[in-house]
C-alpha cells in the first residue's frame, strides 16, 4: 500500500480537510494515475454530508478525474506511461452479468463499485475518490482523453457530460429533432452543447428569464420560460424529446404537455420523489417518462471522442484544493457557471 495526500471528511457535519489515505499496490491489470484535475459534482456534496444515508467515513469525494498515467501493470495493453486519461463515477463491476455484458456497467446487477464510498474488490476496503494526488484503477475503467481539448475543462465530462450525453445518444437525437433541456446548471449547460452538436433544434426551458442570454451563448436556439403560460401553450405538443436536469423535487406535468405523441422526457437530475404526475398526460399521447444514469465505459469513451471531434468541454471555474469547502457552499447556492474544477497541483504543494 502507498500513502498519499487527499482531502476528505470524517463526518457529515465536518468540513473537508487534508488527510492521508492508502492506495493499493499496482496489480497486473491496474493503471496508476497522477491526478491533474478533479471536478466538483453536487453528488460529492450529497455524499460528504450523508444526504443519501449511505456514507462511510472517512470519505474522500471526486469522480471527475483527469490525469496522466504514471505506471501500468504487467498485463495492461491499452495504456502506457504519460497517456492522458480519465476516471469517472465507477472503478469496477462484476463484468459478467447481463448489464455488464451489454456495456452498461452502471447498471451492474451486483452493483457497480463507485469511485468513492464503494467497496474495493481487491482490498475489501472503502474506495477513495479524486480529491487526492493519485488513484489506481483497473484498466477496464480507465478512459482515453483527446489531447486537443482543454484538459482542465474535460474533468466534468466524466459525470455531467456522460449523464447528459447518454440519454440523447440512447434516444437517437438527430438533426431536425426539437429538443428541450429543462434547467440550466452543471447538467443543463452540457445538455445544450450536446443537443446542438447532434443537430437538434435546442430550446432551453427555465423558470428564470435572466438565464436566457447565457443559454443562447451556449448554443440554444431559443429559450422558453416555463412560468409563461402563453409561451408554454405555443409550444404544446411540439417537442420530440425533453432532457430534464432539474436536481430537486418539482412538478413535471407542465413539461409533459410539451411532448409530441410518442415522445419521451428523460429524468437525470432529481434522485428523489417528485410531485404527483397526472396519468392522463401520458395516456393522451402515448408519452413516456424515463430515467438515465451516467453511461457505461464504452459509451463514456464514445462521449469523450465526440467531444474531441466537436471541441466540447464544460464551462468551468478553477479552484485550489484548500477552497473546496467554500466551493461546496457555492454549489449548494447555485453560485457557479457551471462546474468547479480543482487544480490538484495545489494539493501536491500544500504543507
Amino acid at each position: 500500500m502507498t500513502t498519499i495526500k487527499a482531502y476528505g471528511t470524517e463526518s457529515a457535519e465536518a468540513d473537508l480537510e487534508q488527510m492521508e489515505i492508502e492506495r493499493r499496490d499496482i496489480l497486473e491489470n491496474d493503471v496508476k494515475i497522477d491526478i491533474l484535475y478533479c471536478g466538483v459534482c453536487h453528488s460529492d456534496i450529497h455524499a460528504a454530508r450523508n444526504d443519501w444515508g449511505n456514507a462511510t467515513y472517512p470519505l474522500v469525494p471526486g469522480h471527475e478525474i483527469i490525469g496522466r498515467v504514471a505506471e501500468v501493470g504487467s498485463k495492461v495493453a491499452n495504456f502506457k506511461e504519460g497517456d492522458l486519461v480519465g476516471v469517472g463515477c465507477m472503478v469496477d463491476s462484476c463484468q459478467s452479468c447481463s448489464a455488464c455484458e451489454d456495456d452498461l456497467e452502471q447498471f451492474c446487477e451486483e452493483g457497480m463499485v463507485g469511485t468513492y464510498n464503494g467497496k474495493n474488490k481487491h482490498t475489501n476496503k472503502q474506495t477513495f475518490g479524486g480529491y487526492s494526488t493519485s488513484i489506481t484503477v483497473k484498466d477496464d475503467f480507465v478512459l482515453n482523453v483527446p489531447e486537443n481539448l482543454d484538459i482542465k475543462a474535460v474533468a466534468p465530462l466524466l459525470c455531467a457530460g456522460i449523464t447528459t450525453f447518454s440519454p440523447l445518444n440512447h434516444w437517437d437525437i438527430k438533426e431536425g429533432d426539437k429538443v428541450g433541456v429543462v434547467g440550466l446548471g452543471g447538467l443543463g449547460h452540457m445538455g445544450i452543447k450536446f443537443a446542438v452538436a447532434m443537430g437538434a433544434k435546442t430550446i432551453m426551458i427555465t423558470t428564470s428569464p435572466d438565464k436566457a442570454e447565457d443559454a443562447k451563448r451556449l448554443g440554444a436556439d431559443d429559450v422558453l420560460i416555463s412560468k409563461d403560460e402563453d409561451e408554454m401553450k405555443k409550444h404544446k405538443g411540439t417537442f420530440d424529446f425533453l432532457l430534464n436536469t432539474v436536481p430537486v423535487k418539482h412538478d413535471i406535468n407542465p413539461y409533459l404537455n410539451l411532448l409530441k405523441r410518442d415522445a419521451t422526457m428523460v429524468m437525470v437530475g432529481a434522485i428523489e420523489p417528485l410531485e404527483p404526475m397526472h396519468g392522463g398526460s401520458l395516456i393522451m399521447g402515448r408519452k413516456r417518462v424515463a430515467g438515465s444514469l451516467i453511461g457505461g465505459i464504452k459509451e463514456t469513451q464514445e462521449m469523450l471522442d465526440f467531444c474531441g471531434e466537436h471541441n466540447i468541454v464544460s464551462d468551468v471555474e478553477m479552484i485550489d484544493m484548500k477552497d473546496i469547502n467554500n466551493a461546496f457552499e457555492r454549489v449548494t447556492n447555485n453560485d457557479v457557471k457551471y462546474r468547479f474544477v480543482i487544480d490538484m497541483e495545489s494539493l501536491k504543494n500544500e504543507q
